[in-house]
């Protein structure tokens, strides 16, 4: 058995934000369920996929995601609106997946690579470096130890006994820092992390915390490179709870009825 524990300083800040967020999301749950309707789960689930997919470059708009899956022409590029597609598939299918299973995990990434890879659903084969423009910022680990790095990061997921705020935070990091895959890391990363808070909480399975991420993209990869730069996750754990917090306020906002 896997005695794995990813490195983490826990901070005063951390503790306040998941304070901060409990609260929010306990007056979100408040009173009648029926506050989020399908019409808007549907509106959080279209904004939370072209956030994401938006950070890895695709180009269309909410209003073209929303138009293709309506089953709408839309004018854009094949990959583009087969990656609409297959991530809209992947968080349909997410209450499906257990968070610490590698064989949902795998399913997980053939639905949203399907078409796109050769080697959607499997473990890459070869090194990989992560580049900004022509800067390596990120080495993952070799090849040969992704299986095994993952099966820790699993094992560690499913006995960890840390706040799911946080461990869902840690995963997400130590995730991105294997980068298992060929392509698709990044928007897997943060679908699995959806997947662990919305076991926790299920009004967070529509939380559009890409959209956060979208509009901090550089705060979003300074956090990575951040606590890569420490051999920890906490400076990433901190700012993906400030955005779950960001996130979360924008939802409550959102749900209170207007002034008369």
């Amino acid at each position: 058995m896997s005695r794995y524990q990813p490195p983490l300083t826990l901070t005063t800040k951390m503790l306040a934000l998941v304070a901060d967020i409990s609260e929010q999301i306990g007056q979100l749950s408040v009173g009648d369920d029926s506050r989020q309707t399908p019409q808007l789960r549907r509106g959080n689930r279209i904004r939370t996929i072209q956030a994401s997919l938006a950070i890895e470059n695709n180009t269309l708009s909410v209003e073209q995601v929303t138009a293709v899956l309506d089953g709408k022409r839309v004018l854009g590029l094949p990959r583009e609106i087969q990656e609409v597609r297959n991530a809209f598939a992947a968080y349909e299918a997410m209450p499906q997946w257990i968070p610490g299973d590698r064989v949902d995990l795998l399913k997980a990434h053939e639905l949203l690579m399907f078409g796109l890879i050769d080697d959607a659903g499997r473990f890459r084969q070869a090194g990989v470096g992560i580049y900004r423009g022509e800067q390596l910022v990120h080495m993952a680990p070799p090849a040969s130890r992704v299986t095994h790095l993952m099966d820790d990061l699993l094992q560690w997921l499913t006995v960890s006994d840390w706040h799911p705020l946080i461990a869902s935070c840690v995963f997400h990091y130590e995730f991105e820092f294997i980068h298992p895959f060929a392509d698709g890391n990044g928007r897997m990363g943060r679908l699995w992390q959806t997947l662990i808070l919305s076991q926790w909480r299920p009004v967070l399975a529509y939380l559009p915390v890409e959209a956060v991420i979208r509009e901090q993209q550089d705060a979003y990869y300074a956090a990575l490179s951040a606590a890569d730069q420490r051999a920890e996750a906490t400076p990433f754990v901190e700012f993906m709870l400030q955005a779950l917090s960001l996130a979360l306020a924008e939802a409550v906002q959102s749900e209170r009825p207007a002034a008369p």
